[in-house]
């Protein structure tokens, strides 16, 4: 049994490996650059809408109220940041479901690039919410000697979020995988949902925890 899909090689060349991790991270961008496309094509003003569009008018309302509740700021600015993580880190777990998929989220390298995102993400939003030598004067409060302590804040929370997705995402993928080989015939319903869950949970989590450490380095921290 797999536990990451990095383990999994599908092509090698001079020290370039494509990997399930590769391969299913194209895959579901690709499915959400498509879907986008095809739902966004034909929006409509009117009371009368299709099911896509209503189904998109729902998460983007459901998401603002979200950014809102927890950054006490306007949504417009951050939906486009954290909406992408969310709906990125959705999909990969929902297509858990489909037989023979391997979530990319369920690999180190994936949800560390993705914390990598909220870390760069984190000043730019300071920086531009602030100003640069206003965002910088917040590393050395309450004094000058609290300067390495809050510079090693900001990277170990990093790490923090990236261990805690893949943690979170493998151990689910490695339960699953133990109980279907013990019980092939009653748990794989049921770990299927219960994994469909958790998968969304996280999903949730990690875009509300973006969304906290990018409202701390704005205006909110006033």
């Amino acid at each position: 049994m797999e536990i990451t899909p990095d383990s999994i090689v599908y092509w090698s060349w001079r020290g370039f490996t494509l990997n399930a991790t590769l391969v299913y991270t194209w895959g579901v961008m690709l499915i959400l650059v498509v879907g986008s496309w095809m739902i966004t094509r034909r929006l409509g003003t009117g009371t009368e809408m299709s099911r896509w569009q209503n189904l998109l008018e729902v998460l983007v309302v459901g998401m603002r109220q979200q950014i809102r509740a927890t950054s006490h700021q306007e949504a417009g600015r951050y939906l486009p940041f954290v909406g992408t993580l969310f709906l990125y880190i959705a999909v990969s777990n929902l297509l858990q479901l489909v037989p023979g998929f391997h979530p990319p989220t369920a690999s180190l390298s994936t949800t560390t690039a993705l914390a990598i995102c909220v870390f760069v993400a984190v000043p730019v939003y300071g920086i531009a919410n602030e100003g640069l030598v206003r965002y910088l004067r917040h590393y050395i409060r309450p004094t000058v000697f609290m300067l390495p302590f809050n510079v090693i804040g900001e990277i170990s929370r990093t790490i923090a979020l990236a261990v805690r997705l893949y943690g979170n995402i493998m151990s689910g993928t490695l339960i699953v995988g133990i109980l279907l080989s013990l019980a092939p015939f009653f748990f794989p319903v049921l770990m299927q949902l219960l994994g469909l869950l958790t998968g969304m949970i996280q999903a949730y989590i990690f875009a509300v925890l973006a969304m906290v450490y990018i409202a701390a380095a704005s205006a909110a921290r006033r």
